[in-house]
């Protein structure tokens, strides 16, 4: 037998983080309370119910044991059935002038429609832009397409959105590389929850309808969590109507929080554009890129999300079923915002979705020390990321006291 230590790996390719550190810290977690422990874990982005599982819409699992197999056993187109099309633009954009000029493509989740963006609005080597607070994997998916990331400052001293910093930052790239690729994700940010209000819309449609006319600009909007967005949801309206006169306007769209289905990766890519000729250049371009990653994408998934969304009592049924899980990630959001105000934590305005961030000096020392007395959260850059959605009403004041001392301890180390 001959066996060899060399690694036939790129050298781009070798030493890689090989686990997400959010599902990693999630593995500790389940390691620690199947070894006996009394572990809370807000590390993960999934809805659980108050008993600590997964929730899950009773329509959602109707609709996808009804799709008959043998009607999705074959490969779909690789844009995705034109029903599917159709029913995430009526889904996200149903009912507003926007819809007119827009087309939909299938995508594994809202992940590959990020990817499709990168790799179709930015040549290599550029780089994306975004706020410093932010999902992780932008920096990842960015950066495997031969792709960066830059970014600004997303709060201002008074807590509210830093306009200003965005206007530097997107005059910086439009002198630096010539076009300009923004994400914004809002409403219910990831990871504070923050969501823009209208008058933030509008001075971000002003920096933005600006540069168009020094570069091309596209705007990404990430709406994951949209539909848990109350009514931050309408705030965007007249400011993406008047983005679209300027610049290519699309949005992240997946059915993986909306219809508590994460693991089927049925996503959009939903793209506006005025012209007509340019829609047909965008389908060709996002056509092309599906091939060449991922090629077709869940049929089964795309069948039953399209019933839930197009089907009156499918539709009315999973609204209401939903409604339920607004409510109580609303409570939860209420609940927390009063414990912590009690204790003296810093966060950003958050009003409802999936996360909350805390602000804290060091947010190593703080989410060991957390670990230290069992409850689980994720640090990042000068905060602590914290999944309301994965825990339960009666454990926040146990997630609030361990925030607490979390972050006195990091205080008191950095001064």
């Amino acid at each position: 037998m001959i066996t060899s230590t060399r690694c036939t790996l790129t050298p781009t390719s070798r030493d890689r983080i090989g686990m997400d550190p959010i599902f990693a810290l999630h593995g500790e977690a389940n390691r620690r309370a199947e070894a006996g422990e009394d572990i809370l874990d807000c590390t993960m982005g999934v809805l659980m119910d108050e008993e600590g599982k997964l929730a899950v819409l009773p329509s959602v699992l109707a609709a996808l044991a009804a799709v008959p197999v043998p009607a999705v056993s074959g490969y779909g187109p690789i844009a995705g059935d034109p029903r599917f099309r159709e029913a995430a633009i009526e889904d996200l954009l149903g009912g507003s002038a926007l819809a007119r000029d827009a087309l939909a493509l299938a995508t594994p989740g809202g992940t590959g429609a990020i990817y499709q963006a990168t790799v179709n609005f930015l040549e290599p080597g550029q780089s994306l832009l975004t706020t410093n607070y932010r999902w992780g994997p932008y920096r990842d998916i960015a950066a495997h397409a031969g792709r960066g990331m830059e970014v600004f400052n997303m709060f201002r001293a008074d807590g509210a959105f830093d306009v200003e910093a965005m206007d530097e930052a997107v005059q910086r790239q439009s002198a630096g590389q010539g076009r300009v690729l923004i994400i914004l994700n809002f409403p219910s940010h990831n990871p504070t929850g923050y969501s823009l209000n209208e008058a933030e819309w509008e001075q971000v449609a002003d920096v933005l309808v600006a540069a168009s006319e020094r570069v091309p600009v596209t705007v990404l909007v990430d709406c994951a969590y949209i539909k848990f967005g109350g009514s931050a949801i309408t705030a965007w309206d007249a400011a993406l109507e008047r983005l679209l006169d300027a610049t290519t306007v699309l949005f992240a769209w997946t059915a993986s929080k909306a219809f508590t289905q994460y693991g089927l990766r049925v996503g959009a890519l939903i793209a506006c554009h005025r012209d007509a000729e340019e829609r047909v250049q965008l389908t060709n371009a996002f056509n092309y890129t599906s091939r060449a990653t991922w090629s077709n994408c869940n049929r089964l998934g795309i069948r039953a999300i399209s019933d839930l969304i197009l089907d009156p009592s499918l539709r009315s049924r999973s609204d209401e079923e939903r409604q339920q899980l607004i409510d109580l990630l609303e409570s939860r959001t209420s609940v927390f915002n009063k414990a912590a105000r009690d204790v003296g934590l810093d966060w950003p305005r958050c009003e409802g979705g999936f996360f909350v961030s805390v602000f804290t000096p060091d947010p190593e020392v703080t989410a060991a020390r957390m670990r230290d007395a069992g409850v689980f959260v994720i640090p990042i850059n000068g905060a602590v990321r914290v999944g309301l959605c994965a825990t339960p009403t009666r454990a926040l004041p146990r997630l609030v006291d361990a925030l607490a001392m979390g972050v006195g301890a990091a205080t008191a180390q950095a001064g």
